[in-house]
């Protein structure tokens, strides 16, 4: 599976999260980012795969979306042609800062290829900056 192809799935899930409507496990009414700013560490990290997050103490009914997102993502990868065990990390930090909701999903492949696109907004959109070139591109970190 092409690496792209895996960046794709994590922004889907990651979005689908962040949207708070759930379509993906049948979860309404989940704010992420409001529980994430009325905490004291202002962010909430959820690990896609574990199925776990850290960061603030999600609600009851947060932590067991997060639980069954992590169930659904075997078949969002099955629908785009891939498994699950093609990531060896899938994780996204959640927060909201005064330019609105943001999010940061890290991808890692089962070879080590990793990268962290941010995203801003609902839906989330990627944040641009300005390359050496003074072109504007998605920001983005490849390791």
């Amino acid at each position: 599976m092409k690496f792209r192809e895996l960046t794709s799935i994590g922004h889907n899930i990651a979005d689908s999260f962040a949207s708070g409507m759930g379509f993906l496990i049948g979860v309404y009414e989940m704010d992420v980012f409001r529980e994430a700013a009325a905490s004291p560490e202002g962010f909430i990290l959820v690990d896609f795969i574990a199925g776990t997050s850290t960061g603030a103490q999600p609600s009851d009914s947060l932590a067991k979306a997060i639980s069954l997102y992590a169930r659904a993502l075997d078949g969002l990868c099955q629908r785009h042609g891939s498994r699950a065990e093609a990531f060896r990390e899938l994780k996204t930090r959640y927060s909201l800062d005064s330019r609105g909701p943001r999010f940061v999903v890290t991808v890692e492949d089962q070879s080590g290829r990793r990268s962290v696109d941010e995203y801003l907004g609902l839906p989330g959109r990627r944040v641009m900056e300005l390359d050496d070139l003074g072109r504007v591109r998605p920001k983005r970190r490849y390791t």
